[in-house]
């Protein structure tokens, strides 16, 4: 089998399994001689955040000289990007002996135990644990799946930290339709004694943080938004100083233009804090780390003017919102939009519609059966007072399109993670 043959049989997974117990993975581990312990793992949950949070950690580490794993998802072009070496993606060569690896040890829990096959986030996870135990690395970042409790990533038993980033309404059917609900699985993966530190901004979700870390016996460190000062919010990216009671404030600077990010980088830097004895790494190498991050596909700048960001549910829409409101002044914005039509898409064009009144908005499809059409998309912002609405179903075309229609103001690009993925593979072709 080569590395080809492998993704694609990976890619198929979906269509003959389902989402695996912790249990399950966790036997799964065993016949892979449980690659997770001794690795020193800092685990991420949220609805939105977690990525940039990962990428915030994983970049203060850096800084600091350590060799780093992280794993992350989705990914935006290539599944390599899921497993990360100091910020590269693996290897095809390494990322297929990891598979086979992977492979053998499930065919044996199958024939042995009757084990069922792994999911396509469970193996991917397999994966990672395998590569990141062979690298040798010092520290990993791993951030959950869909959930937390019952999250695959959940099987690791003894992290160093876990850090819970933004709680929203996503993924309800899974995860429950209220706030609470979502907070409790996304809390699950707090453990005894290992310090969490959490986004507070939400009342709701803040109380379950923090009654799960008493009843656990962890220590918890909420994040509220009053210890965070924004000083600018730019094209250039984010300065803000922020306060831990009893400790210095420190000024950082984060070079996405998201305002969100501004929490996410201050989760990322307080939980550095909180390892400050395990690891060494001083408060200036971390927010020197802060400033050398890059996530793509998040608030990312193409090229001058044209902004790509992957919210993708009601909560990242509105932080998504409250960004361009900030950096538009007196220039025309476009909107380049597409979604899943399994997500809440109306909710998302409401909101963009009625507090971003874009000036021109095309509509498009992302290729693949879960893409919802674009003439519906449409139909829905102009339902919504907007006027100025064009429907693309063709995604090169509806770029080029939106590009040349901007003239000399903003186009973002919004509504899907896999939108922002088709749209970094068109502009890597350009490049």
């Amino acid at each position: 089998m080569n590395y080809q043959e492998a993704v694609d049989y990976i890619n198929e997974v979906p269509k003959f399994t389902q989402k695996a117990s912790v249990e399950h993975t966790q036997i799964l581990l065993k016949y892979l001689g449980n690659p997770e312990e001794g690795l020193k793992i800092i685990h991420i949950a949220g609805t939105n955040g977690k990525g940039s949070t990962c990428a915030y950690l994983n970049a203060m580490l850096m800084e600091g000289g350590f060799h780093v794993g992280l794993f992350t998802s989705p990914h935006l072009v290539s599944i390599n990007e899921r497993i990360m070496l100091d910020n590269v993606p693996v290897s095809d060569e390494v990322f297929l002996d990891a598979f086979l690896k992977a492979k053998e040890a499930w065919e044996r829990a199958a024939e042995q135990e009757n084990l069922d096959h792994p999911s396509y986030f469970e193996l991917t996870f397999l994966l990672a644990m395998i590569i990141f135990k062979e690298a040798g690395v010092d520290y990993v970042v791993m951030e959950t799946g869909l959930g937390g409790r019952l999250d695959a990533t959940n099987s690791v038993k003894a992290p160093i930290a876990c850090a819970i980033a933004s709680i929203s309404r996503d993924h309800t059917e899974q995860l429950g339709d209220t706030i609470t609900l979502i907070a409790k699985e996304k809390a699950g993966i707090i453990k005894k004694g290992i310090p969490c530190i959490y986004d507070a901004s939400n009342p709701e979700a803040a109380a379950v943080m923090a009654d799960t870390c008493e009843d656990v016996g962890a220590p918890g460190y909420g994040i509220t938004p009053e210890m965070i000062s924004p000083v600018r919010t730019d094209l250039s990216g984010n300065v803000f100083d922020f306060t831990w009671p009893g400790e210095e404030t420190r000024r950082l600077t984060v070079h996405s233009v998201g305002s969100y990010q501004m929490m996410n980088a201050a989760l990322a830097f307080q939980t550095m804090r909180v390892l400050k004895d395990e690891t060494g790494l001083s408060e200036e190498a971390m927010a020197e780390g802060l400033a050398n991050t890059f996530w793509p596909g998040r608030m990312e700048t193409l090229e001058e003017g044209v902004i790509v960001d992957g919210a993708h549910n009601e909560d990242g829409v509105a932080r998504f919102t409250e960004t361009v409101n900030s950096l538009r002044g007196d220039r025309k914005v476009t909107l380049l939009f597409s979604a899943m039509a399994d997500k809440h898409y109306k909710d998302m064009i409401r909101t963009l519609s009625v507090d971003v009144r874009p000036d021109l908005v095309i509509t498009t499809k992302v290729p693949g059966y879960r893409g919802e059409k674009a003439d519906a998309m449409a139909a829905l912002f102009r339902e919504n007072g907007l006027e100025n609405v064009i429907a693309i179903e063709d995604l090169p075309e509806a770029f080029e399109t939106a590009r040349k229609m901007r003239g000399d103001g903003l186009l973002f690009i919004v509504g899907s993670l896999y939108l922002a993925g088709e749209i970094k593979c068109l502009t890597m072709k350009k490049n």
